[in-house]
């Protein structure tokens, strides 16, 4: 399919030895490498080069080097995955390597770990706040959309002994998993304590979507749950839509469930669907923004009316959290004063 066999053992640019994998995508396969000069680990992403990708593999090789620049000149930029090196090498496909910083598995594990509940909220405050801060980095330092904020792009690091057990099993990570970390001594139960946690710092990851803010690369971009509106109603999008998903990536890490967990029907289809379940969240879309796309009759019979799906149930974010999560109104009142702000509808009033 275009990706380059790698086989253990094998080393590139007669310094990187591969040792065994860490996982694949749609651009590419991500690989623990020792390397041999510095006598350390370094995780190298090994792009797709068939024709059909070669385009999206130079995108994103451009996209890490100008954050490899900045970096030099902006502090904020440690919290975003760091570029070591690049090089093309000529293989069955030819193909680009990209060596970067190894980190632990993705927030989608640890995630794993607390679905019943969501994670604890000291921790993911922490975490947005290291998100948020890669964010601002990214969107007015270089100039770049990530356009795919989720679990699965949020990667893990830390001093936890926890945490690097934890490290080969990111392989088979996947979002149903309930992943019990490896004790000393064996013990699977042996589970990350809230203190454990808080020394867990994050690093966003993964630019094989990203695109600049002057240069969208495709009109579709984002992973379903966390896709703007403005994305789903085919509208010009810009940094905005980095922190709608960041949003929906806040809820779903203090709950343990999406905040848009859109599902196709017979008469309708999935994006139907999921600006329903936005519309149930957040109220009426205005009149200007469901109609500022030419195909908005595609969904809209009339201002705020859907055209598949007439029957919608309301319900606020406050009852949400308090009904089904069971929280306090003392927790409910701050998250929900965070949150909101970052679904505006308006991508210009959204929170930066």
């Amino acid at each position: 399919g275009g990706h380059h066999p790698v086989r253990e053992g094998e080393v590139f640019n007669t310094r990187y030895q591969a040792l065994h994998q860490l996982g694949s995508g749609a651009f590419g396969t991500v690989w623990l490498c020792q390397d041999m000069r510095r006598k350390s680990q370094v995780a190298v992403k090994v792009l797709k080069s068939r024709e059909s990708s070669a385009e999206a593999a130079q995108d994103e090789v451009a996209l890490l080097r100008c954050v490899r620049i900045m970096k030099k000149k902006d502090q904020a930029g440690e919290n975003i995955i760091c570029l070591l090196d690049d090089f093309r090498m000529i293989g069955e496909n030819g193909f680009h390597i990209l060596p970067l910083k190894v980190l632990g598995p993705s927030l989608r594990c640890l995630m794993g770990n607390h679905t019943a509940q969501g994670l604890p909220l000291p921790f993911v405050k922490k975490c947005l706040q290291q998100v948020l801060a890669g964010l601002q980095f990214l969107h007015q330092r270089c100039r770049i959309i990530h356009a795919d904020i989720k679990p699965e792009n949020i990667l893990l690091y830390g001093p936890n002994k926890n945490l690097q057990n934890l490290l080969p099993s990111a392989v088979n990570c996947s979002q149903k998993t309930d992943l019990r970390l490896n004790g000393p001594d064996g013990d699977l139960d042996n589970r990350l304590e809230e203190s454990d946690l808080m020394s867990i710092e994050v690093k966003i990851a993964d630019l094989g979507s990203a695109c600049w803010t002057y240069k969208p690369f495709s009109k579709e971009i984002q992973t379903q749950p966390y896709r703007a509106l403005e994305v789903l109603l085919g509208l010009d999008y810009g940094t905005p839509a980095d922190i709608w998903s960041t949003g929906c990536l806040a809820f779903e890490m203090a709950t343990g469930e999406y905040l848009f967990d859109p599902q196709p029907g017979k008469y309708f289809s999935r994006d139907d669907d999921h600006v329903a379940r936005i519309i149930e969240l957040l109220g009426r879309i205005p009149p200007q923004t469901a109609f500022s796309w030419n195909k908005s009759t595609k969904y809209f019979s009339r201002p705020g009316a859907l055209l598949r799906l007439s029957r919608l149930s309301p319900r606020s974010l406050h009852s949400i959290l308090l009904d089904r999560h069971k929280w306090t109104q003392q927790e409910v009142a701050p998250f929900a004063s965070f949150l909101l702000p970052a679904l505006q509808y308006t991508p210009e009033r959204r929170a930066t």
